[in-house]
């Protein structure tokens, strides 16, 4: 059994108060994990000037060249893990053990997570507009057009509370090290598998290893003193995470994404070319990623869009993670299963809600001590129906009937929105509109993302002001 230490910039820490990572389904400790409390956090947040300093003594090519060799190492290395050492399929099924999720799954989140490594200097580029890195890490510098610009750092390191139910959002927090700024992470309470592998991947790549903070466990205290310790975090939630943080610029929130594919009036009776693009639109990564599609918006043909889609998905059996085919994941925590279910029983007694995967079987599968929902799709007979824009944790999709004129009105904030339109007209709407973050204009499946591209947020903006300077 594994052993993981809490990361006190860079020292490992053991506590008296251990936390066990139990097997999904057997129960069995896969890893033994060692917490803090806030008041150490607290303490070891006042250090995080010292990671700073200890990036900004190399240059930013210099670290970047470190990140690609961590990518590589993180994809295909055995390493140093806790007291023990881990092979990249230790890995895979370490984190499908705890989580619950498929083999498949976990195996496309390494090499998702290992890309943006590899690729951090093209994806920095991106992220920056073009700006040259020097001049983010000298604080000032000439752009190129006569004029000096100058960013000023937020924080000395970015604190992270991150979830257990997809891997892929460390993406999100990975090319912060090239940024010069440290990290403080609290893993999520079943997955710390992803975060203790970067860092041994960082550190043996040569990056310093006091530049992080790791504070495993489960518990909100943790996440709690993190969020109020460090100048800039972010964390990953619910609706209710997000109102809690709303308006607060010291955190940025990832939460649901409330992602569509939305089929123009001009498209729309060439609905069936579309069917394996929304199918697997609602189905890739298990539903469990934020974007994934969670409605499908129309004016006409819905009730045909939703028998198509539901018979592509509904089928879907659970099958053990192990199965290759396998592409459900197991809900871990007790009872929530059958909470998600019991709302979606609720929205189905609206007269204007069709179940259209009933007739494919029971979709709520109890296999104690987890429980499965195969994939739901649902119909609306309009925007107003409760179940027209909710998202859940697994491959659920609502097929809306709406005007295209009164779409955009109706389909509220999205994350990622695919529409499917040659109208002029109707794309200048979409380009327009504030509702839709990251716009796919085209038939392009909703988690197809050009990682070049930030779908959520822009992590220069967040950790850096851009301000003036002037030079005398």
């Amino acid at each position: 059994m594994f052993e993981l230490p809490a990361i006190r910039w860079g020292e490992p820490y053991e506590s008296l108060e251990v936390d066990e990572v139990k097997h999904f389904y057997t129960g069995e400790p896969v890893a033994r994990v060692h917490t803090v409390g806030a008041g150490i956090v607290q303490r070891d947040a006042k250090k995080a000037r010292h990671a700073r300093r200890a990036l900004q003594e190399m240059s930013p090519s210099e670290l970047i060249g470190k990140c690609k060799k961590a990518g590589e190492l993180f994809e295909n290395g055995t390493l140093q893990v806790g007291n023990g050492e881990q092979s990249p399929e230790d890995f895979i099924e370490q984190q499908s053990a705890t989580t619950g999720m498929p083999i498949s799954m976990c195996r496309a989140n390494v090499t998702k997570n290992a890309f943006v490594l590899k690729n951090i200097d093209q994806i920095l580029d991106a992220l920056t507009r073009g700006l040259d890195l020097n001049i983010l890490a000298r604080g000032y510098g000439e752009e190129g057009r006569g004029v000096t610009v100058s960013y000023q750092a937020q924080c000395d390191a970015l604190g992270a509370v991150l979830p257990s139910n997809s891997p892929g959002v460390h993406t999100l927090w990975l090319p912060v090290i090239a940024l010069q700024m440290g990290l403080v992470l609290k893993p999520g309470s079943s997955e710390p598998w992803t975060p203790y592998r970067v860092y041994s991947a960082m550190v043996e790549a040569g990056i310093p290893p006091e530049t992080f903070c790791l504070y495993p466990g489960a518990g909100s205290e943790i996440g709690g003193a993190i969020l109020a310790s460090c100048r800039r975090s972010m964390i990953f939630g619910g609706p209710q995470t997000i109102e809690q943080y709303a308006g607060n610029p010291k955190v940025q929130v990832h939460g649901p994404g409330y992602a569509k594919v939305i089929l123009g009036d001009d498209c729309v009776d060439d609905w069936e070319q579309y069917v394996d693009l929304m199918a697997d639109s609602v189905y890739r990564n298990g539903g469990r990623s934020c974007i994934n599609a969670s409605s499908i918006y129309a004016s006409r043909h819905t009730k045909e869009i939703a028998e198509a889609v539901a018979a592509k998905l509904g089928p879907i059996e659970v099958l053990p993670p192990e199965d290759p085919d396998s592409g459900l994941a197991a809900f871990t925590i007790e009872g929530a299963a059958n909470s998600i279910w019991g709302a979606i029983e609720n929205d189905v007694k609206d007269a204007g809600t069709t179940h259209m995967t009933e007739q494919y079987g029971e979709r709520l599968v109890e296999r104690p001590p987890v429980a499965y929902i195969r994939p739901v799709v649902l119909h609306c007979a309009s925007p107003e129906a409760p179940a027209a824009n909710k998202e859940y944790m697994f491959p659920c999709v609502s097929v809306v009937e709406c005007p295209q004129a009164k779409m955009l009105e109706s389909i509220g904030y999205t994350l990622v929105g695919t529409a499917i339109t040659n109208d002029d007209s109707f794309r200048r709407d979409l380009i327009t509109t504030t509702e839709i973050d990251r716009l796919n204009l085209g038939p392009i499946p909703t988690p197809q993302l050009d990682w070049l591209q930030p779908h959520e947020g822009n992590l220069i903006e967040f950790l850096y002001k851009n301000r003036a300077l002037q030079l005398g």
